[in-house]
């Protein structure tokens, strides 16, 4: 499916599914603390996060001996299973001590996703992975409404482009509200929502698709993508 297709297809939809994992989501990612790990003389690499030329988001130690590189879909119950099994863990144990690194890429998979991946992705560095874990952790309330979208209004979007598109939603499904607590206020979010910010999500869409990614979360561990997609079969990879 192009792009153009998949940004539309919500208004030929009659809903988006929900996610399947309806338990309450409140320990995904890092918790952002000043406690300083194993004493003040430690390096908290928490506090390190930066955009990569791929187009991705990462977070702590550039030189760490395991990079994980996850694509994930903010409307993918897999992806905020994962989040809020091992999230915690992974940032505060693996990460923060600078044996590993955790880059995320956005791997759309519907027009909802597009608009959610779209706006956290105007977010500081930093703020991209509280952002992106608040979005897994409601998925039920903003995917939700959804369904509350009438035909009509399906219908106006159609006849949009995509880019007015994934604007709408981002009003319409209260993605602005939680945009605005991780810092992209409205002056944000109107020099980020560009075509040029969506050309570069595509562009990161389809690196992944040439790569073998075909879903969501998929994970490459030092440049190698691997088929475990659990925290239970990752968090053994990250011994090595």
């Amino acid at each position: 499916m192009t792009f153009r297709a998949v940004i539309a297809a919500l208004a030929g939809a009659a809903a988006i599914a929900l996610p399947i994992a309806a338990s309450a989501q409140d320990r995904i990612g890092p918790g952002f603390t000043n406690d300083r790990p194993d004493g003040p003389r430690r390096r908290d690499w928490l506090l390190t996060a930066d955009r990569t030329p791929e187009g991705g988001f990462r977070l702590g130690n550039p030189n760490a001996s395991i990079k994980v590189v996850e694509y994930l879909s903010t409307t993918c119950p897999h992806c905020a299973e994962f989040a809020h099994r091992g999230g915690e863990r992974l940032f505060q144990q693996y990460v923060r001590s600078g044996h590993v690194s955790i880059e995320y890429r956005n791997y759309y998979l519907n027009g909802v996703d597009i608009a959610a991946a779209l706006l956290s992705r105007c977010a500081r560095p930093r703020d991209y992975f509280t952002m992106t874990h608040a979005l897994l952790g409601s998925q039920p309330q903003w995917m939700g409404r959804v369904s509350a979208i009438t035909p009509e209004q399906r219908a106006a979007l159609q006849a949009l482009p995509p880019l007015e598109v994934a604007k709408r939603l981002v009003s319409m499904l209260g993605l602005d509200a939680i945009g605005e607590r991780h810092g992209i206020t409205p002056q944000v979010r109107a020099q980020c929502l560009t075509q040029a910010s969506l050309d570069q999500l595509d562009v990161l869409h389809s690196a992944g698709a040439a790569a073998g990614v075909n879903g969501t979360p998929t994970f490459f561990i030092n440049g190698q993508m691997t088929q475990a997609n659990t925290w239970e079969a990752i968090e053994p990879l990250l011994h090595h």
